[in-house]
């Protein structure tokens, strides 16, 4: 699904999680009628506590996987450098294989910060874990296209991202069961997760759902099934919660640490103009550009009387938080509003939060007035926040 700058489009939520749904279905059905399931390895130090597996069951925005026992088609494709891989090739490792839009800005992000710090979960034994991505997106498959997403998001060095030919993407895409379409000019694509163990075979389905605050859950589920997967079942370096987190919604008062020092707050008691944005938007627009022209917003407000403008970065998906400090430390123009960092996504999520950038309007009440998905100008802004 991709996000919005000139050459990209808007993602299409409701179908694609409807789509998911439908692919999760036809996979689970294929791993019904397998001889086994990753149970079979037993839970030993990297299985879920039962507690763990309450928790995520119950949890309405993470998927727990669909077990699966079945050899996983082998492909050879291009990566970011222009070098061959194929799947094959990482024989006697546990993969972790994502369908991944190359110009994606609202769920891709969420599954990539996951599969990194899965990896970082298992320490040292996230050596024996090798994390690909295979393009999704039949408009940009060129290696400069994964290579920019893959600089956009620090993984240049973290996996290998795999594109080709319209048609040999289509015969992965079929093999896997992931739907890529564009409709309406909008791209359409499962957002599918795979678990391949050492002998080359599926062992779990995950289908990432549009919740930043699973990030975090997700890769936790990730690096357990690959503990699961991996001999001696290497400890976690920690662990958390899988139960439901809930969001901060605009009604509620909340302070986040801000972006250059300090702290940010939200919630009622006055009105404010939130935009949620993060780094690697870089890749789709002139983020620094949009950054600095939304002070000029910043001015009309204040000669007339409009809600303040506050920034928050969703740093929960970005490499880390002083990417962002770095990258906003050397913005040629100061920015003359606070940006805020939403470490946990539970901004995002009690906001709703769909894709980046994303604005809202909120009443001195908490009250969403407003939103809108994608760039607009300052006078567009402007005419918005006067129009509610």
């Amino acid at each position: 699904m991709s996000g919005s700058s000139p050459t990209t489009t808007r993602p299409r939520l409701r179908r694609m999680i409807a789509l998911a749904s439908a692919a999760a279905g036809v996979l689970a059905l294929a791993a019904c009628s397998s001889a086994a399931s990753s149970s079979g390895h037993g839970t030993a130090q990297g299985g879920m506590a039962a507690s763990s597996q309450q928790q995520a069951a119950a949890n309405p925005q993470l998927d727990t996987g669909s077990a699966m026992n079945t050899p996983a088609p082998d492909f050879r494709l291009t990566n970011q450098f222009g070098q061959q891989v194929s799947l094959s090739a990482f024989r006697g490792k546990v993969v972790i294989v994502a369908f991944t839009d190359s110009e994606c800005t609202s769920i891709c992000p969420l599954t990539t910060a996951s599969m990194v710090a899965a990896k970082d979960l298992l320490g040292k034994a996230g050596q024996q874990v090798q994390l690909l991505g295979i393009d999704a997106n039949p408009d940009a498959i060129k290696p400069a296209n994964v290579m920019a997403y893959s600089r956009a998001h620090g993984m240049t060095n973290q996996w290998d991202f795999l594109t080709g030919s319209q048609a040999q993407l289509r015969a992965v895409w079929k093999a896997y069961h992931i739907y890529v379409q564009i409709v309406r000019g909008d791209i359409d694509h499962t957002p599918a997760l795979y678990v391949i163990d050492p002998q080359g075979r599926e062992r779990k389905l995950y289908l990432t759902t549009m919740a930043y605050t699973t990030v975090g859950q997700g890769a936790q589920l990730l690096a357990q099934e690959a503990s699961s997967l991996l001999p001696g079942h290497p400890k976690l370096a920690s662990q958390q919660s899988l139960a439901l987190i809930k969001g901060v919604s605009p009604a509620k008062t909340t302070t986040v640490p801000g972006a250059a020092s300090g702290s940010v707050s939200l919630g009622p008691g006055r009105p404010r103009l939130v935009f949620f944005f993060a780094t690697w938007l870089d890749e789709t627009s002139d983020l620094r550009r949009h950054l600095t022209d939304l002070n000029s917003y910043v001015r009309a407000a204040r000669s007339g009387g409009l809600p303040r403008l506050v920034g928050i970065d969703e740093a929960v998906t970005e490499p880390s938080v002083a990417t962002v400090r770095s990258y906003l430390t050397h913005q040629k123009t100061p920015l003359r509003y606070p940006v805020g960092l939403d470490t946990t996504g539970r901004i995002a999520d009690g906001y709703g939060v769909q894709d980046q950038p994303w604005f809202m309007l909120v009443s001195a009440s908490g009250k969403m007035m407003w939103k809108h998905d994608g760039w607009l100008s300052a006078a567009q802004l402007e005419a918005a926040a006067r129009a509610h």
